[in-house]
């Protein structure tokens, strides 16, 4: 059996049909890798929570794989700044990226050069986050009916913000507001960190964010009028869902790690178990509790179905919305 017959056989088991199989075949590892540091691609502005949860697991992965993983931070476009650093990438192992929702949801809402499911190869799902609309300690809005309510009293005055245009929380209060014919200014942030500081001085009225706001909640500076979970938070379990508001909206968003297109098969083996390892040490649990997170493992094969799964369910919940941009 010749060499490239036995990396692309090594291919299919993986399961990496459809994420940069054609080309697996392009750069075969070799013995003894990594043979220096890796760079990890966080495409959201340093300091939030995926930030600093991804930084303390590149820290923690290290030690399994003996060289270093920096991470390096490319915010900006709704999270999406990581995928064309990717498709341009080497398929050798020293180029990974954190691969959030909102990539999968980009090329069927704007025009973009790359494609989340071809210049992909799925490594591992590691969490997730659940998303919660939040205020100021001393706002009057003591609900989500007290937001609609303003917002149909003072037309265009309503400032919320999110973490970037295309986002989830942005695509959930397009659909909660147009329902009913209300405005509302949208202010995009590069991430977790600044939004939730601009709720916080009262630079913008409320925020929709990821459960990064959690120590800003039990602190008492942020309040939290409803999670866009499935169920109740157990850390906070006085908060309702949008779901059991009567919204039949339920928004999380699982976020994992990839190469680029072509990654092969045995450099995928070798950073999925390290970073598995990682994942399940306490000290990266204890941290993403701090963020109400937990962990939400996928080998390569699982991960890369639910990404192709979701990428078809991200196209026909934009159609379903008219925000479809492509081709326009």
């Amino acid at each position: 059996m010749t060499r490239r017959r036995e990396w692309l056989l090594a291919a299919a088991s993986l399961g990496l049909g459809g994420f940069g199989a054609a080309d697996v075949h392009a750069a075969p590892a070799g013995n003894g890798y990594p043979q220096k540091p890796i760079t990890l691609w966080v495409p959201w502005a340093a300091g939030g929570a995926t930030d600093i949860t991804l930084r303390l697991l590149a820290e923690l992965v290290s030690v399994h794989l003996g060289q270093s993983v920096h991470v390096e931070n490319r915010a900006g476009a709704g999270g999406t700044l990581a995928m064309p650093i990717l498709q341009q990438a080497e398929p050798d192992g020293y180029t990974i990226a954190q691969i959030p929702q909102p990539v999968l949801r980009a090329p069927h809402t704007q025009k973009v050069l790359w494609d989340p499911v071809r210049d992909v190869t799925p490594i591992i799902q590691i969490s997730g986050v659940t998303f919660g609309l939040l205020v100021g300690a001393a706002s009057k809005l003591r609900s989500l009916d007290d937001v609609f309510a303003f917002a149909r009293a003072h037309p265009g005055e309503l400032s919320i913000a999110t973490n970037g245009v295309g986002t989830t929380p942005h695509i959930v209060l397009e659909e909660l507001f147009t329902a009913r014919g209300l405005r509302y200014i949208h202010v995009p942030y590069k991430g977790t960190s600044e939004l939730t500081l601009a709720v916080d001085t009262g630079q913008v009225m409320a925020g929709v964010n990821s459960t990064g706001f959690a120590p800003f909640v039990d602190s008492g500076r942020l309040r939290l009028l409803v999670t866009l979970a499935a169920k109740r938070s157990p850390r906070w379990p006085q908060v309702p869902t949008l779901k059991e508001l009567g919204h039949n909206i339920v928004a999380m968003s699982p976020y994992g790690l990839g190469g680029p297109r072509g990654l092969p098969p045995a450099v995928v083996t070798v950073l999925h178990d390290a970073f598995k390892k990682a994942m399940h040490e306490p000290q990266f649990v204890q941290e993403l509790a701090k963020y109400d997170q937990v962990l939400d493992y996928l080998g390569p094969v699982e991960y890369g179905q639910w990404l192709r799964e979701q990428y078809v369910k991200e196209r026909l919940m934009v159609e379903r919305m008219g925000l479809s941009r492509v081709g326009s």
